[in-house]
């Protein structure tokens, strides 16, 4: 199995867009823009929809509740025109801190809005006229003056991959995504989340090998193995003892079935009582060099192939701040070795 590898890019710059462009020039498949409360997932992708030729663009992710679900399909069609059809739509509902806080939308119900606004994309995506009856979306809405329309545009087909973490949002990305944007995974133990994938997916009918399974790592080429995998597992603390609200975390949910709960709920303890140092140095070193790509060649392709192994087809990696020509070495010698281990 060859493992694809995207780049996550924030091409805000001169130096970022330099960056982007040469990462596609060195062969990385997909270029992914992240959307958190700063800067949109889309208007990145439209402006390296002109400057790059063939690699994948990855919205990663758009939030669910920052959108209609028209509107979502509208920006989608507007970047898969513009770019020749290589956008990969990126989805997620992100967390009820953002949502609520940020956009102002209930997060309730997450699950059934993925499902509900996957079935209106393919809906205006096909072409048909829009007319939906859900539980969270109802179009037209009822007792107005809306009709149903159809889209301006032209049909087009868009890949949707959806960002889920929780068992019953991880069964609706087997059941019907065509892509899993994934987060958290230790490949030793990646059947605790691709597991409810699988079963969707054999719930709908369908073979895992229909969903591209995507992991997110960062890659960083370091002589001192245990040195790197400690700072980078210090970077969950924060993960761990202030990300999600005090009843949702997604990220320390999903590590807490990869067999660290003990661990997590002391950094947890720790990070809330104040101790920041405490709390990064609780984080156990495996996590921090078992997500990612560290260390020396030898460590990092053996990771490389761990991935492979756990049936995962791209890395969407994040390259170390630093000079443009300095990231891009450090890509081309991850592309050396995956060509190599797999």
């Amino acid at each position: 199995m060859t493992l694809r590898i995207g780049v996550n890019v924030q091409p805000y710059s001169p130096e970022e867009v330099d960056f982007a462009v040469g990462a596609e020039r060195l062969g990385a498949d997909s270029l992914w823009t992240p959307e958190a409360w700063g800067y949109d997932a889309f208007t990145p992708l439209a402006y390296l929809a002109a400057r790059t030729e063939q690699a994948r663009l990855v919205t990663g992710i758009a939030q669910l509740g920052a959108r209609t679900p028209a509107n979502l399909a509208m920006t989608a069609m507007s970047v898969q025109a513009l770019s020749g059809g290589r956008l990969v739509l990126g989805l997620g509902v992100s967390g009820p801190q953002v949502v609520e806080g940020w956009h102002g939308v209930p997060f309730g119900r997450p699950v059934q809005r993925t499902r509900e606004t996957i079935e209106i994309l393919r809906s205006v995506f096909r072409g048909d006229r829009l007319a939906y009856d859900g539980k969270t979306y109802r179009l037209p809405l009822p007792g107005g003056e809306g009709k149903a329309i159809r889209s301006m545009a032209p049909p087009t087909d868009i890949p949707i991959w959806v960002a889920s973490l929780g068992p019953a949002n991880l069964r609706l990305t087997g059941e019907l995504a065509d892509g899993w944007v994934g987060n958290s995974l230790l490949p030793q133990s990646a059947d605790a989340l691709l597991a409810p994938i699988r079963e969707g997916a054999a719930a709908a009918g369908r073979d895992l090998s229909a969903v591209e399974l995507t992991v997110a790592a960062s890659v960083e080429f370091d002589e001192d193995v245990e040195a790197v995998a400690r700072r980078h597992a210090g970077g969950y603390a924060f993960t761990f003892g202030a990300m999600g609200s005090p009843t949702t975390n997604f990220y320390s949910n999903a590590f807490v079935r990869q067999g660290f709960g003990d661990a997590i709920a002391r950094v947890h303890g720790l990070w809330q009582a104040g101790d920041r140092e405490g709390a990064a140095a609780a984080v156990p070193p495996e996590i921090g060099l078992r997500t990612n790509l560290l260390g020396t060649d030898e460590t990092v392709s053996d990771q490389l192939r761990a991935y492979a192994a756990a049936g995962i087809s791209t890395l969407r990696v994040t390259v170390p701040p630093g000079p443009v020509s300095q990231r891009l070495a450090t890509l081309e010698r991850l592309l050396g070795l995956v060509a190599a281990a797999t």
